[in-house]
């Protein structure tokens, strides 16, 4: 990984691959997987019952009389959790992309926030970048960042908006917030993001709880072929975020978030391949590993890895147990074990560390690479518990129910078996003996000599089936208020009442969208916020590209896309008619109004509208009004060349010249309204 650093194995006595133990830092390791493992096994029986009701099984604590011959089960949880899945997917990606956005702080420090340039204004020398004498580029860098090399050219560029029509402003913060978006979502579009974040909402809703970890550094291979044949593929190092799956992951069981925990540990089973593997990934034990490899494999299945796996409970054993250790570890450990610490860390109490941990051999151990020093993984809660790091799903608020469901389909089902049929009473004093009783059609019975007396009685049970089957119902609506989840949400029909019209169902299903609400706002607090946060930190730490620093902050926007896009886009068409007034004109940002209005048209922005870069070259082709009778330019025409009115005043036009760097957001003004859009 980028900048990760060994705390040992390279230096001293015992740091030498081939003699260094560790036994001191392994039995520490060791001995928090164990706690971590015990506290846990509370949770691993609400999710033993979870996955059990979503699969339709039931568990060893349900037993059958030889008198109950059904056998089914109704899986209400698996409609239930795949419907709860679906409205987190719908709200997650219903804009084709991730959750998050960078944008400048309200006070940006180290960038300035907007500068213009206003050709009726006096020149101010002290402002005027574009003289050699007064040009200091590391001035230049730290005040404009990512426009330093368009705002050099141009004349006299001045710090704060514009206030006249005549101006153009500019947005330094907004542009290297942006691409410092655009460079984040190509980093999660390039690790496979959604499809991880797909995985963790679906055990957040099954089992409560969700992991992720990230960003790593990963070596990822583009295929490519010479001229001549030959696949010469391109190797790039790229940063990853992936999915933990819940069984695999063990925290310190006295915090209650990912944020206030001391450790965290993840379980990996691999195969030899995998094991081998780590060899090509930095600072592992390469000796280590090939001697953990000639002791063969030691993994032990843990007790619930049989009913994970019901269709194969014999597999999975020839594979090597390894743990993975992130948090906090003992200085004067480290130090007993002989290994060397960087001297400016020797004073501190405990160190941040990742340790690689298989057959009781450290196969890796290096300082937190991250700065500042975090834990790399985020738990997020479907259902917040806030006295434990796991939460609370869908399956379990509705065990109870799934049980009564269960309960009283079998008792309709042995009820309606048993009041189908007739039971027959009989007389065997009226028959002769030794025939056969059973009972057909055409059935022939012979009868003794005697009194005459009716010999075969039949007797027809009463049918409870619909009382049964009305509590069934009952529980099913006890299902619904427990989880949140009406099943008009998931495709009940012969809805009545309210639910008869189009506006009746949409105000349900708006009601019924106030649970999913909180579910998304955890994964913007819990996950989304954080995770963004690492990736800019990341490339803040690690990709020394200075147009995209600055001050800058991380938004989860998971929550905004629950409003509908229709009422999204008729929002933002009723605030665009009131910004059409030129006395308000000036106060609005036309180029996020259209990009939003075109998201909540479920249009990709940046293919139907123009960058800056475009947006200048259309209004330049577009006609320009002639000249007053005076002479005198229109109103907002006649600046400097590469200077471009998008200041917001009352009807300018925007001249022609060089524009902001392609893409990129950040310049404000009033341009020549798109076609269609309101005049100013």
């Amino acid at each position: 990984m980028l900048g990760e650093k060994s705390l040992s194995l390279e230096d001293g006595p015992k740091n030498a691959e081939d003699t260094f133990g560790g036994d001191l830092i392994s039995n520490f390791v060791y001995e928090r997987f164990t706690r971590s493992e015990e506290s846990r096994k509370i949770d691993e029986v609400r999710w033993l019952r979870a996955y059990r009701n979503y699969r339709g099984l039931y568990g060893p604590d349900v037993q059958f009389t030889e008198n109950e011959k059904s056998r089914v089960f109704i899986k209400v949880t698996k409609t239930k959790t795949l419907a709860a899945y679906g409205q987190l997917i719908e709200v997650l990606f219903s804009n084709n992309k991730f959750p998050l956005s960078i944008d400048p702080t309200v006070l940006p420090e180290g960038v300035v926030e907007s500068v213009h340039i206003d050709p009726k204004e006096p020149p101010s020398p002290e402002n005027d970048l574009s003289k050699p004498e007064d040009f200091d580029l590391e001035k230049l860098e730290e005040r404009f960042g990512a426009m330093k090399e368009l705002l050099k050219d141009l004349p006299d560029v001045k710090e704060g908006p514009g206030v006249t029509p005549s101006s153009a402003t500019f947005s330094p913060a907004m542009v290297a917030a942006k691409k410092m978006e655009k460079k984040i979502h190509d980093q999660l579009d390039e690790s496979g993001a959604t499809k991880h974040l797909r995985s963790t909402a679906f055990e957040m809703a099954l089992f409560g709880t969700g992991v992720m970890k990230g960003p790593f550094a990963v070596d990822k291979e583009y295929p490519d072929w010479a001229e001549d044949g030959t696949y010469k593929p391109t190797i790039k190092t790229v940063p990853e975020a992936s999915h933990v799956s819940l069984w695999n992951f063990y925290w310190d069981p006295d915090g209650n978030n990912t944020e206030n925990v001391q450790y965290v540990i993840e379980r990996h089973k691999m195969s030899r391949t995998q094991l081998r593997a780590l060899k090509n990934r930095p600072l592992f034990r390469k000796n280590v590993i090939d001697g953990v490899l000639k002791e063969g494999e030691t993994y032990t299945k843990k007790y619930w890895e049989d009913t994970l796996k019901d269709y194969a409970p014999n597999a999975g054993i020839e594979r090597f147990e390894v743990l993975e250790y992130w948090g906090n570890i003992d200085v004067e450990m480290l130090k007993d074990e002989d290994i060397v610490i960087p001297k400016e860390l020797e004073e501190m109490g405990e160190l941040q560390a990742n340790i690689w941990f298989c057959n009781n051999k450290i196969i890796r151990l290096v300082l937190n690479p991250f700065k500042p020093a975090k834990i790399p993984y985020y738990a997020v809660p479907y259902e917040l518990n806030p006295y434990s790091l796991a939460g609370v799903g869908i399956a379990e608020n509705m065990d109870d129910t799934q049980t009564l469901m269960n309960g009283f389909m079998r008792m309709a089902v042995d009820n309606a078996v048993l009041s189908g049929n007739l039971v027959f009473e009989v007389d065997e004093t009226n028959l002769v003996p030794g025939q056969d009783l059973s009972v057909y059609p055409g059935k022939i019975f012979r009868r003794q000599g005697g009194a005459p007396g009716q010999a075969l009685f039949g007797t027809k049970f009463p049918n409870v089936a619909n009382e049964n089957l009305q509590l069934f119902d009952k529980a099913r609506q006890l299902a619904d208020e427990s989880t949140g989840l009406p099943s008009f949400s998931h495709g009940q029909t012969g809805v009545s009442g309210v639910g008869r019209t189009a506006s009746g169902i949409s105000m349900l299903m708006n009601a019924a969208s106030g649970s999913i609400k909180t579910v998304v706002k955890n994964l913007d607090d819990y996950l989304l916020g954080p995770l963004g946060t690492a990736f800019f930190n990341f490339n803040m730490q690690f990709d020394f590209d200075p147009s995209i620093r600055g001050d800058l902050e991380v938004n989860a926007r998971g929550t905004e896309s629950l409003m509908a896009n229709e009422v999204r886009s008729q929002r933002l068409m009723q605030f665009l008619q009131i910004v059409s007034n030129p006395v308000l004109m000036p106060f609005a940002k036309m180029p996020y109004i259209v990009r939003e209005i075109a998201k909540s048209m479920d249009l990709d922005p940046d293919k139907v509208t123009n960058n800056m870069d475009e947006a200048m070259r259309q209004a330049a082709l577009a006609p320009q009004p002639a000249a007053p009778a005076g002479g005198l330019p229109p109103q907002g025409v006649g600046g400097p060349p590469g200077v471009a009115d998008m200041s917001g005043g009352g009807g300018g036009n925007i001249g022609v010249g060089a524009a902001p760097v392609p893409g990129e957001q950040g310049f404000s003004g009033a341009a020549q309204p798109p076609q269609g859009m309101p005049p100013q």
